[in-house]
């Protein structure tokens, strides 16, 4: 009888035993510690190989060496998988480059390739570009075998061992992924039985389980990957999860603590459909939820994780846990002052931990606390008024759903301290079009002392058109506007499109000296803070106004010169809250 088929009839009997309908939970019990004795859980990170199936992302040969060293020498993950064999030119080339780094590095037993059941291509393929480990993809799953493959389970079994043993003759280490194994472990147990006392037999390093298509809860998980390491006891299973239903993390957990050696990650979780499972999370999450340990450093997932969506192109949410650029972002004043007298929000989830720091947002649920620690980071002391006035303007700037970062707090700081605070003219309105072909056209309506005068104008851009219609309906009060002397722009480091902008205006204007009749010109600058550059710029020049708007013993002196006249033309009270 061929020993492949008696190796099936021999193992009914404990098939049947361990798969037996129904199941209940307290059949299959999680892998005790004993199965793992020191405690050490490994990382066999698939960035470069399965990370790569994320659409539109291919990295190009320099970019994947440069992952890869990070990778094994900075976080210093266990294991990575860098290409697959016969993709293409590009592929062999990456797989080269890194090998010959790796035998240098003398990692190169840390680096797997994965390869097919094809006799002796695939490990040709490997051998070429000076690999030394395969993982080969074998079927998990009767469904796939006969339906994928169109061979029956014996004749899959035979293609895996003759590639096996001809890697085994070129001196590989091999390890076997089981694809589609939480269809197979479920569905079809006697297949996955044989395909695993085959690989026993063939003595390969690891076997991978993969969940293929992130089917499984992590009840799932623990339920069958448990029974496979209660059955095998000595055999090295790691969990491949993907992240379908968002369990990825959930089910490495659950792996773990039913005895897999180890678990397969992607940093960002980059892969097909919805991902595999992401690095930082898994690690964190052994870390602090089990009493397992892996050797990565924590304090260098976040700069990879930067240089892989960098790479990628693939932005990684706000809200990722760990790496996110949220993640350890405090918004709530409560929570600001919390943290201020007794680090009452702190947890085992600390930013110095991952090599980052802890922020306190800016914005309308800021609180002094808030501002306070953003205030103390840049070594900014405020008397208590100033400080008020300061979160005062934070609070309106988040109202109207302006971002607030702690990059723009110096500018806000410096355009509230030289905010006049009676404010005699103010920019109610003003509307500004710009646009292809088109004149650039203004509206402005300009408040003063109650009354409002509207006016209208055009120019050679937006902020020319402004003034032109605001020197018009200046001149109705009989203000004068200055000329502008320099005008200049600046946003905080970092360039976001949301940024704060800070306008600074430096105006010139004829002025009689004091005592005597001559006549001089002096310059003066104006500065305005908003996110908008065109409101910023209004900002600064409503400053202005209120700069050289006429005392009230001025405006006094010159009605009695006039005869006691108000200039007339239709002005209105000022009913609307001023344009920012």
């Amino acid at each position: 009888m061929n020993p492949i088929r008696a190796l099936e009839f021999a193992s009914v009997d404990a098939t049947r035993r361990a798969v037996g309908a129904p199941w209940t939970r307290d059949q299959v019990k999680p892998m005790t510690t004993s199965s793992n004795p020191d405690h050490r859980i490994t990382i066999m990170d698939t960035t470069l190989r399965d990370g790569e199936q994320t659409p539109d992302v291919s990295y190009t040969p320099g970019e994947k060496l440069q992952l890869a060293r990070m990778l094994l020498c900075d976080l210093e993950v266990d294991r990575i998988e860098i290409a697959s064999t016969r993709v293409s030119e590009g592929e062999r080339e990456a797989a080269k480059l890194i090998a010959q780094w790796g035998r240098k590095a003398r990692v190169i037993q840390r680096l797997e390739i994965l390869g097919y059941c094809d006799g002796t291509r695939s490990v040709d393929w490997i051998a070429e570009t000076g690999g030394k480990v395969l993982n080969l993809l074998a079927k998990g799953s009767e469904k796939h075998c006969r339906g994928q493959l169109g061979l029956a389970p014996e004749e899959h079994r035979s293609a895996v061992a003759e590639t096996v043993r001809y890697a085994r003759r070129k001196r590989f280490g091999v390890n076997v992924y089981l694809e589609d194994w939480s269809t197979g472990v479920r569905e079809s147990f006697d297949y996955v039985f044989a395909m695993v006392q085959l690989l026993r037999e063939l003595r390969v390093a690891r076997i991978y389980l993969p969940d293929t298509l992130g089917i499984f809860s992590p009840e799932d998980v623990g339920r069958y990957v448990g029974l496979m390491t209660n059955t095998w006891p000595n055999v090295d299973f790691e969990y491949h999860g993907h992240n379908d239903y968002g369990l990825a993390t959930a089910n490495c957990l659950a792996a773990v603590r039913a005895g897999a050696r180890g678990v397969h990650t992607s940093v960002n979780g980059m892969g097909e459909r919805a991902g595999n499972s992401s690095l930082a999370e898994v690690v964190s999450a052994i870390h602090d939820h089990t009493h397992l340990e892996t050797g990565l450093n924590e304090d260098r997932l976040a700069t990879i994780s930067r240089i892989v969506e960098t790479f990628s192109g693939k932005d990684m949410a706000n809200n990722a846990p760990i790496v996110g650029r949220d993640v350890f972002t405090q918004t709530s004043g409560i929570h600001a002052d919390g943290d201020a007298k007794a680090e009452l929000y702190h947890s085992r989830l600390a930013p110095a931990r991952f090599g980052r720091a802890r922020r306190y947002a800016l914005g309308k649920l800021s609180g002094k606390a808030s501002l306070d620690h953003n205030l103390a980071k840049l070594g900014i002391e405020l008397p208590d008024v100033d400080r008020d006035l300061v979160l005062r303007r934070i609070v309106e700037l988040g109202d109207r759903k302006h971002v607030v970062s702690p990059e723009d707090l110096p500018y806000i700081i410096a355009d509230v301290l030289k905010t006049p605070e009676g404010q005699m003219l103010r920019v109610e309105h003003y509307g500004v079009v710009v646009g292809t072909n088109e004149t650039p056209s203004a509206d402005v309506s300009l408040g003063y002392r109650g009354d409002i005068e509207k006016a209208s104008a055009t120019g050679d851009g937006g902020y020319d058109a402004f003034m032109n219609a605001l020197k018009k309906a200046a001149k109705v009060f009989g203000i004068e506007i200055p000329k502008l002397h320099d005008f200049k722009v600046r946003i905080p480091p970092g360039g976001r499109t949301g940024a704060l902008v800070e306008t600074q205006v430096t105006w010139r204007r004829e002025v009689a000296a004091k005592n005597r009749g001559k006549r001089h010109f002096e310059t003066f600058s104006t500065m305005g803070v908003d996110s908008d550059q065109m409101a910023s710029a209004v900002i600064a020049t409503e400053k202005m106004l209120n700069a050289i708007a006429p005392k009230p013993s001025d405006r006094s002196a010159r009605s009695e010169e006039n005869g006691g006249a108000k200039p007339a033309r239709g002005r209105r009270k000022a009913s609307q809250a001023p344009a920012r």
